[in-house]
């Protein structure tokens, strides 16, 4: 028997909400056992209870005390019985066959909400300094009726505009002032909305409900990474999955294969379509584009596949090809030589993004240790379910969970390649497993007691990763009001001088200033800025003038971030504090509780301000 058909005729009686018949009695008079419709209400009323205790659990938290594990320090008890809840009442949903398609939705968004919602319940202000720089790079676009001139080290976004361009867009035709009044709300918005083509991807294998919505709430259970923010990356990994799902649609091995057309041939509409959003993939981000192309090459592996995918590869290459040569190029021609060194480097590129743990702070070691092992857990799993279930070695999808590796030993890509192959391989991976733990093969019946102590490490592991930085990822409005103080004071042509990246609004008319990290800058620059603040601001500030001064700008968030990631002394902010306030030229323009400024005009300006 087909393998497609056995998953109909067995595991798929679900979607029909069929009812197996009890031994000896007449069809219609089945009738469930008490604990069966017990545990029915318990997952209906598990639901509403676990977001209602969700939301009370919000409302004590003491964001101030966050340290070296982030929110997990100070979400309250309440917060982790309503994800407990939360899971419970999934496990027990999946236990009953009779479980409507809604109340799976339901749980799926409601852990969506509880995860991704939370930060942006609690904080005040846009989370995460990256976020912020993309709603810069949005203004600047609106300012300048797209390509931002003079845009520095943000001329990147200039050569992969897409997503900038379509927030542009949006916000012209809508009326809107900024992104960042939406932007805020993007991590539970786009984990709501990648559920559609992640459904869509496995229903291309599958039609049985336990599987689809089990594989679902695995991914979001696993998704530890972060790049759900206001960012390209988010808006590309969306359209990554969704062209995938597409393409597996119309693979010979697809259940959904059917009105379509013929095996193997694609009806023009749908190619047209996968193409599209293949070209809004190339234009908005450099990475993903070599992730489809790496997931259509090993899709096509397969004779039978290669009909329905080498045409989408050879028109996904083609326009990435033209895109590098000609908008991209001057970026790729500047770093070419990087790319190159690169390749030669398989091992570091591998473990760039686990290095340098040595001097971060404590609980950030065990964030990263956590991290990695929620990762080799997934991968362990997935493997652990190719080897028991036969069947899904037909489908496309244990090749696509090692499509990322090439890539992976490419480039290092800033020291997070290892966590971007982790991200692209995960659809693919949570599929395998949800078939692990859902499927009802050679077992007399899904046990929830067996599967729910696995679901919750899971989800362990998750919350490690995806709170444990937040302390620096967190800003206050006393932060805020600091960052937006230098946007709007210092004129065209200062030097803005930050410690690390986590200032808000630090990027605001980034065209008309230059932006300076000093966790950046080389080692010996790092050494002389921590044994001595004032001699190491030299070199970065020698050519301020009254006319062009520098800005420095020092926070509780760069406090935070310098300690967590160890990249200078701990303490290093409050010592810059100290000499600044001592040192001739340097003049506090800005002070309030979480933040400081000060202004350097040179030596010719004397300490006046």
């Amino acid at each position: 028997m087909d393998w497609r058909q056995t998953l109909t005729n067995g595991r798929d009686a679900a979607t029909a909400g069929a009812v197996p018949r009890q031994p000896g009695s007449p069809a219609g008079a089945r009738r469930l056992p008490h604990w069966t419709a017990a545990r029915r209400w318990t997952a209906r009323c598990a639901l509403p209870a676990a977001l209602a205790l969700w939301l009370l659990s919000l409302r004590p938290v003491h964001l101030g005390g966050m340290r070296d594990y982030g929110l997990l320090q100070v979400l309250p008890v309440l917060f982790w019985v309503a994800l407990g809840l939360l899971t419970l009442g999934f496990c027990l949903a999946l236990a009953d066959r009779r479980t409507a398609g809604g109340w799976f939705a339901g749980y799926v968004l409601g852990l969506v909400a509880v995860i991704h919602a939370t930060p942006t319940l609690l904080y005040p202000e846009l989370r995460y300094s990256w976020a912020w720089k993309h709603v810069a790079v949005v203004d600047a676009v609106i300012r300048h009726h797209g390509h931002v001139p003079r845009a520095g080290q943000l001329a990147l976004y200039d050569q992969w505009p897409g997503f900038f361009d379509l927030n542009a867009f949006f916000l012209q035709a809508t009326g809107l002032h900024s992104a960042l009044g939406y932007a805020t709300w993007t991590p539970p918005v786009f984990n709501a909305v990648l559920l559609a083509p992640l459904l869509l991807l496995y229903r291309t294998v599958t039609r049985d409900r336990r599987l689809l919505w089990g594989a679902a709430w695995v991914f979001y259970s696993c998704s530890w990474v972060g790049q759900d923010y206001f960012a390209p990356q988010a808006f590309a990994f969306l359209l990554f999955v969704t062209a995938i799902a597409l393409v597996m649609g119309q693979l010979p091995t697809s259940v959904l294969y059917g009105p379509a057309g013929p095996p193997g041939r694609w009806p023009v509409g749908r190619f047209v379509l996968v193409m599209v959003v293949s070209a809004v993939i190339i234009t908005s981000h450099p990475l993903t584009p070599l992730m489809l192309i790496s997931a259509l090459v090993v899709l096509s592996l397969p004779r039978r596949n290669r009909r329905v995918v080498v045409p989408v590869l050879a028109g996904t290459a083609a326009m990435t090809v033209l895109w590098d040569a000609t908008v991209a190029r001057p970026y790729l021609s500047e770093n070419l030589g990087d790319f190159l060194g690169s390749l030669l480097k398989p091992d570091a590129n591998v473990s760039s993004g686990l290095a340098a743990l040595g001097t971060a702070a404590p609980g950030q070691v065990v964030v990263s240790w956590v991290d990695r092992g929620l990762s080799a857990a997934v991968f362990v799993l997935a493997a652990t379910a190719f080897l028991a279930h036969p069947w899904v070695r037909r489908t496309g999808l244990p090749l696509l969970v090692v499509a990322p590796l090439p890539i992976l030993t490419a480039n290092a890509y800033g020291g997070e390649m290892i966590f971007r192959a982790y991200l692209f391989a995960l659809p693919a991976a949570s599929f395998l497993i949800a078939a692990l733990l859902f499927q009802r093969e050679n077992r007399p019946r899904f046990h929830p007691a067996v599967v729910y102590p696995l679901l919750l490490a899971l989800l362990g592991g998750l919350v490690f990763g995806y709170y444990g930085k937040e302390s620096a990822n967190y800003f206050t409005k006393d932060e805020v009001a600091a960052g937006r103080f230098v946007a709007a004071t210092s004129p065209p042509g200062s030097t803005i001088v930050s410690v690390t990246s986590a200032v808000p609004a630090l990027y605001t008319r980034y065209d008309e200033k230059t932006e300076l990290q000093l966790d950046e800058q080389d080692l010996a620059d790092r050494r002389r800025l921590a044994k001595d603040p004032v001699r190491g601001l030299e070199g970065f500030v020698q050519h301020a003038t009254p006319r062009q001064p520098a800005y420095i700008i020092l926070s509780r968030a760069q406090e935070a971030d310098v300690y967590q990631r160890g990249v200078l002394p701990d303490g290093t902010i409050e010592r810059m504090d100290r000499a600044l306030s001592e040192a001739p030229g340097y003049v506090p323009v800005y002070r309030n509780k979480d933040a400081v400024v000060y202004r350097y005009e040179g030596t010719q300006g004397g300490a006046g301000s």
